[in-house]
């Protein structure tokens, strides 16, 4: 063996940073692996002309020339989604070849199905670019903190959604203009939904607990909620308590279960995690031996997304040379030893909450408010009331102490269903450092 051959499908824009990676770093490369690494092939269905750099990189519309290829040692599949990817990926793997992939939603869906083929075929699976953009935060989880039992795993893992919750933080703007101007900016794509709702961040939290708890994790066990009811209200109230909004992924390590959730969260200001503003993603791990690890950088984008493939192309190479090929398994536990995921229901989890309902200015409301709460053992720790023009709804805003997440929905659900309320209830947790 003379060189590692790196097949590309996909030359899109994490494409393009890691083609420039895997270029503009090949001397340095060279002397950290000891074989040259070369982008040998690329398929895309949509480019008809590399740039002049890659002039000897054979170019074609068909992912099947890079299977055929026996020269490629690599394929690293960069067109996201879940077909041709997934099919693409097991192509490669059939035919023997380590495959890399920053694809989150594929992973999150059909990761179990990726992984148990690699296995059987003795090849690798690298996949650092699907949680955390540029942020080395797979490798530290299932290398650098093995010897943890995983507690906690905390994040603010869109940035597209931290960039529109810092901009209503620091400006007072309303959603939907941050969401307008964050698309013409580059920040948000046309169709925001993933990001905006929480689901791209509920992909890589069940990546990421997949490895901490060694569960064979999915998308449809994790509880999402997204950010698209937050107020420039609700921003300000949590301003006067102390707190900044986030959307949090939020999984905690019970031993028997395991919770799995993402939804906006009242972060108190003395937080790392509520310092994390702009488009910057940011990784919390709690770890019984090593206590907290936060990670933070940049969570997307051509060139820090580019690095992390770079990175999963740079271990693979190495592996290759030394022959330790799956030295390290590609999700830190031995296949053998995965289990089902044993998720916490929804229902029970417990914490403070903020309550924002809107009304009509009545004698009585703020009394049956609390009836209903007090029915259903949640206690109250406050109340505000802020009116608005005459004849005009008012809101009222409440936190409460410790509650459990059920008797919270039945609460709510009463309180929706009175006359005197106009709107539905804002909800939202309250993150404490027990939680």
């Amino acid at each position: 063996m003379d060189r590692i051959c790196v097949g590309l499908i996909g030359f899109g824009t994490v494409g393009r940073g890691l083609a420039h990676a895997l270029y503009s770093q090949r001397d340095g490369l060279l002397k950290k692996v000891g074989l040259p690494i070369e982008l040998t092939r690329v398929a895309d269905i949509g480019v008809t002309e590399l740039p002049p750099e890659f002039a000897g990189v054979h170019l074609s519309k068909d992912a099947h020339d890079l299977f055929n290829d026996p020269e490629i040692d690599i394929v690293v599949e960069l067109i996201g989604g879940i077909e041709p990817a997934k099919s693409f990926i097991l192509e490669a793997i059939k035919r023997g070849k380590h495959v890399i992939t920053a694809n989150k939603a594929l992973l999150s869906t059909h990761g179990r199905e990726i992984f148990e083929a690699a296995v059987a075929n003795n090849v690798e699976v690298g996949f650092e670019a699907s949680v955390g953009g540029g942020i080395p935060v797979i490798k530290a989880l299932k290398e650098g903190l093995v010897a943890n039992r995983i507690e906690v795993i905390r994040g603010i893992m869109n940035g597209t959604a931290n960039y529109i919750l810092t901009m209503m933080t620091e400006h007072g703007t309303p959603f939907d203009e941050v969401l307008k101007d964050a698309q013409q900016k580059g920040f948000a794509e046309a169709d925001p939904t993933y990001d905006i709702e929480g689901i791209d961040t509920a992909h890589k939290l069940a990546i990421l607990m997949t490895i901490a708890y060694g569960q064979h994790v999915q998308l449809k066990d994790i509880s999402v909620e997204g950010i698209s009811s937050i107020k420039p209200i609700d921003i300000d109230f949590a301003k006067e308590f102390g707190y900044r909004i986030k959307l949090l992924a939020i999984s905690r390590n019970h031993g028997s279960h395991v919770e799995a959730r993402v939804h906006p969260t009242m972060v108190p200001v003395n937080s790392m995690l509520a310092n994390i503003n702009g488009s910057f993603n940011a990784i919390q791990f709690t770890g019984d031996i090593v206590d907290d690890v936060l990670l933070y950088g940049h969570g997307a984008g051509m060139m820090p997304t580019g690095s992390a493939v770079a990175a999963d192309v740079v271990d693979i190479s190495r592996n290759i040379i030394a022959s330790s090929v799956n030295r390290v398994p590609s999700l830190s536990w031995l296949p053998e030893h995965f289990t089902e995921p044993k998720i916490t229901p929804m229902g029970e989890l417990t914490c403070p909450y903020y309550f924002r309902v809107t009304v009509l200015d009545e004698p009585g409301v703020l009394s049956k408010i609390s009836g209903i709460l007090g029915n259903h053992n949640i206690s109250i720790r406050s109340v505000i009331q802020k009116g608005q023009k005459p004849g005009q709804p008012v809101h009222v805003v409440l936190r409460v102490h410790m509650a459990s997440e059920g008797a919270v929905q039945k609460a709510v659900a009463e309180i929706d269903g009175l006359d005197f309320c106009t709107e539905p209830t804002v909800r939202i947790r309250v993150l404490i450092n027990e939680d």
